[in-house]
């Protein structure tokens, strides 16, 4: 009797001193919290934002230049402009400005539109991967709530194989042993509760990095969560994610700029064309001159410069191209391998729900009343009891490995993203009869 009061005394104080059960929170508040305050997503908007400032800078022109100068006619006098005989004493002003040869600009500002449009996309994708991360988190936070739930539960049909026990033991029908055996396993649950507890904890801090709070704060319980709806196949998630996934729309984006650039190289073998403007004044004995000139550079070391510009930029483009084709493969791997989690998880939760939890419950119960008679041993009662336990876990165990399978296939097809799990038009039925 005196370690059942302790039991209960430990269970009370761990209620009264823990922080959790901060009250209920809904998973899109976390999302929308993330979304705002995650520093790898505020990270590349500010990139996003630079990339876009830079396309009106590279379709500018070079700054003018503007140079001005004295010339002394003789040099045994340092200013010689006011005296009569010094007809080459002037002032010299001269205005210039570089025009790149036709089609450069053009070509940077697409270089530069291209790498804004792959930041894009690269933001896109972060946005997705964060969401993803909160929900694989929430729903690890709700297991773990989940699991403290049963302990709880348990905790109270270990309890009757005590009395069971003590009031075997008081007739004398059955030693301290199996009492003890009884109180024992309800200190295991207590010891389980408690690292359940300590998991909480973590899991709110990993949360609270994800959605940008500094410090540590309580995250609260998720709701009440049930199954999500996904019947989508395996070949329409494939075509969904080579046509919206951000990861592959940025490649492509760096494929284009990156072809751009090739271009871009290309005409680096044509010079370009400076001009400008000169006004000479001088004094008043000589009229003023101006002139005209126009400078164009020769790009004579096209072998060690152009040249090996152009096979960089080649070699810049093969090399994200293959970049696209690996993120293709990967891709297209991961959605194979998150898919067959997911069917394997709904196989395995009918297994447990409709089999091995219910038959293992009413086998306790029988377990227990013959336990009471004097049929079974108090050790056959235990093991069911724990094999009970492992059931109902592994069955949420798998719940939560579904929804984070499905919570990773939105990130990378982007199917579902927007929108409560909706079955597509028709794609139930198909899905029912393909199994």
């Amino acid at each position: 009797m005196k370690l059942a009061m302790t039991y209960a005394l430990l269970m009370i104080c761990i209620l009264l001193t823990s922080p959790l059960f901060a009250g209920e929170l809904t998973l899109q508040e976390l999302i929308d919290e993330a979304l705002k305050n995650n520093h790898e997503v505020l990270m590349l908007e500010a990139r996003e934002s630079v990339s876009k400032f830079k396309i009106p800078q590279a379709e500018s022109l070079p700054d003018p230049m503007f140079m001005f100068g004295y010339m002394n006619d003789g040099v045994r006098d340092l200013y010689t402009f006011d005296e009569e005989m010094a007809s080459d004493s002037q002032w010299m002003f001269t205005v210039s400005q570089m025009f790149p040869y036709p089609g450069k600009l053009s070509l940077k500002s697409e270089m530069a539109e291209r790498d804004a449009e792959s930041l894009s996309a690269s933001l896109e994708s972060a946005r997705l991967k964060v969401t993803a991360g909160v929900k694989e988190l929430y729903y690890e936070l709700f297991y773990t709530y989940k699991s403290i739930d049963f302990v709880k539960d348990m905790s109270g049909l270990f309890s009757r194989i005590e009395d069971a026990a003590l009031a075997r033991y008081s007739t004398g029908m059955a030693p301290q042993q199996e009492v003890l055996m009884a109180q024992t396993e309800k200190y295991m649950l207590l010891e389980k509760d408690e690292m359940l507890r300590q998991k909480i904890q973590s899991i709110e801090a990993m949360l609270n990095s994800a959605i940008g709070r500094d410090g540590y704060t309580g995250i609260g319980r998720p709701v009440e969560l049930t199954p999500s709806e996904y019947y989508h196949s395996v070949e329409e998630l494939l075509n969904a994610a080579y046509n919206n996934s951000p990861d592959i729309k940025s490649k492509e984006r760096m494929i284009a700029g990156a072809e751009t650039k090739v271009r871009m190289m290309e005409k680096e073998y044509y010079p370009d064309v400076t001009v400008a403007a000169n006004y000479f004044a001088k004094n008043k004995y000589y009229q003023d001159m101006w002139g005209m000139t126009a400078t164009i550079n020769i790009p004579i070391f096209y072998r060690t410069k152009q040249r090996p510009a152009v096979l960089e930029a080649q070699a810049s483009l093969s090399q994200t191209a293959h970049e696209l084709d690996d993120i293709k493969f990967m891709m297209s791997s991961n959605i194979r391998d998150n898919y067959s989690m997911l069917r394997s998880s709904e196989r395995l939760m009918a297994l447990y729900k409709e089999g091995l939890v219910p038959k293992t419950y009413q086998s306790f119960e029988t377990a227990l009343a013959g336990y009471t008679t004097g049929k079974t041993e108090a050790i056959t009662v235990i093991t069911i009891l724990k094999s009970l336990i492992d059931y109902e876990l592994l069955y949420w165990k798998q719940f939560v490995e579904r929804e984070k399978a499905i919570a990773r296939l939105e990130a990378l097809t982007t199917v579902g993203v927007n929108s409560p799990q909706q079955p597509v038009q028709g794609e139930k039925e198909k899905w029912e009869h393909r199994h």
